[in-house]
């Protein structure tokens, strides 16, 4: 018989518990129905919220945002500063230096009061996780 290895085991369980059954590995995101409709066919979900160690802000927010196909927003412009990525899918965005195209993994960041619009271009859901640096 073969003696067993923890670690090993260890590591095909939690692959398992990753594995679909097409055999591709499932992301981390949010299909999440919760939060609150933002724009037609946009979502917002917070997820916490609590202080920084980062001088010049008080606390930082973590929310995504869930674009079905075609949605879009379009608000005036951004409040605070902010660290964007993508979880899922593809989004254009206008940060006001012309529209850029931001796929599955991509990070960027934004600064308070540059515009802010984002259309979802892709064929999937796209899931935008926001890191928003909130000041005193």
């Amino acid at each position: 018989m073969e003696q067993l290895n923890r670690r090993q085991t260890l590591l095909n369980i939690a692959v398992a518990s990753v594995v679909l059954p097409s055999g591709s590995a499932a992301a981390q995101s949010s299909g999440s129905p919760e939060g609150r409709e933002v724009a037609p066919g946009v979502r917002r979900v917070e997820y916490s919220k609590r202080e920084t160690m980062i001088p010049n802000y008080k606390t930082v927010l973590m929310r995504d945002n869930i674009y079905q196909p075609g949605a879009s927003t379009s608000g005036s412009s951004m409040s605070n500063d902010m660290v964007c990525h993508m979880l899922e899918g593809e989004l254009t965005v206008d940060t006001g230096s012309g529209d850029n195209v931001y796929k599955k993994g991509d990070v960027w960041s934004c600064a308070k009061g540059m515009p802010e619009r984002s259309k979802n271009t892709g064929s999937t859901v796209a899931v935008m996780r926001v890191i928003d640096l909130l000041p005193g």
